[in-house]
């Protein structure tokens, strides 16, 4: 098979599709790569590490799209690159259609086939490949959430872990799975007060084995959330309906009432955000205020840390892009039922459920 890796092009987006051990698989296997110049730069690789590991250069998007059969990306595609998917193309990348109503249709006009990264699910129930962006985002929440903290970034001055005889800083992290795991993970380090919030008694249990009883944790209600939030210094939105938009567990209505200068990090903001005042902002102008309250909204979290999020991720997609690659995609998505799971665009058509119902808010 053809397989081509595009640069991205999403506003600060370092990350990329496949690395040179990555490609070197790929080619071992039989394949051809085919790398968009400069597509590893944001990551420090060269085109002559591609070319090592056995890839062609090509100089422009345009080519590595009229060359490829399945095109392998990080962040979903922008429009101008939906305008080049063909029906014969088979995408690989995260796509989180449920609150973007533009490229859904755009990916159904082109025809191609589309799986998400975020809806493939594991042997074991898990997300495989949204797991170490989750990882990387949950750690990188609670260090953005202390910088914004800080009186110069518009927080009201609290030092996460406080000082002997200062009291840290109380920080909720809604959500106990991958991303809210390693966010409560990195405050705790910080010696902050951390209360984890989850609708799973299990999830919760987990946690604090985890922490030896040292991050507390609640049983999610809309009463108890309220309550927590009003009293918190640091919110921490972690919260995951795979496929679907994610709920609102902060009101507009709670902003008045929490602290001035308290911080939101919406780590779903992907999904939607699950703040109900929550809009996706960028690494360049990452926050803005609401009611006294500091907002963190940036949709993609982890291309603030390329290198590592990079690597992170081939170690999870490489497994797949071989599967795709070798058997074509209606055979690795027969022999893999959570495979399957990922198919969001087939056909001109959506067909998956999730993403089907939370598209229905926009009317389609």
């Amino acid at each position: 098979m053809k397989i081509g890796v595009p640069k991205e092009i999403k506003p600060q987006e370092s990350r990329v599709g496949a690395t040179p051990e990555t490609v070197s698989q790929l080619v071992h296997a039989g394949h051809e790569v085919f790398v968009e110049t400069n597509a590893g730069a944001g990551i420090g690789v060269k085109d002559d590490a591609y070319v090592a590991a056995g890839a062609k250069i090509l100089s422009t998007a345009d080519e590595v799209f009229a060359t490829a059969e399945m095109i392998v990306k990080v962040k979903e595609p922008q429009l101008v690159e939906c305008e080049k998917l063909k029906p014969h193309h088979i995408l690989f990348t995260y796509l989180h259609l449920a609150p973007d109503p533009e490229q859904a249709k755009a990916l159904m006009k082109s025809g191609c086939t589309a799986i998400a990264y975020e809806t493939v699910v594991g042997k074991d129930g898990g997300l495989p490949l949204l797991a170490p962006m989750s990882e990387v985002a949950g750690r990188m929440a609670s260090q953005v959430g202390a910088h914004c903290l800080l009186k110069p970034q518009g927080g009201l001055g609290r030092l996460m872990g406080g000082v002997p005889g200062v009291a840290p800083a109380k920080v909720v992290v809604l959500g106990a799975g991958v991303a809210g795991t390693n966010a409560a993970q990195i405050a705790k380090g910080m010696h902050a007060d951390v209360t984890v919030f989850d609708r799973s008694k299990a999830a919760l249990v987990r946690i604090d084995n985890l922490f030896n009883g040292a991050v507390k944790t609640m049983m999610s209600s809309p009463s108890a959330v309220e309550a927590a939030v009003l009293e918190a210094d640091l919110v921490i939105g972690a919260v995951l309906i795979p496929g679907a938009s994610a709920p609102k567990l902060v009101t507009k209505a709670m902003l008045p009432k929490m602290k001035d200068g308290a911080v939101l990090v919406d780590i779903s903001i992907d999904q939607g955000g699950c703040f109900e005042t929550s809009k996706p902002t960028t690494h360049y102008d990452p926050t803005y205020v609401i009611d006294g309250v500091v907002h963190y909204c940036v949709a993609n979290m982890p291309g603030a840390a390329p290198l590592t999020s990079t690597y992170a991720l081939n170690a999870v997609t490489a497994p797949y892009m071989l599967e795709l690659a070798n058997k074509g995609v209606d055979q690795a998505l027969a022999d893999d039922a959570g495979f399957a799971l990922g198919l969001n665009v087939k056909g001109g058509k959506i067909v998956n459920d999730a993403v089907i119902e939370a598209l229905k808010a926009y009317g389609m």
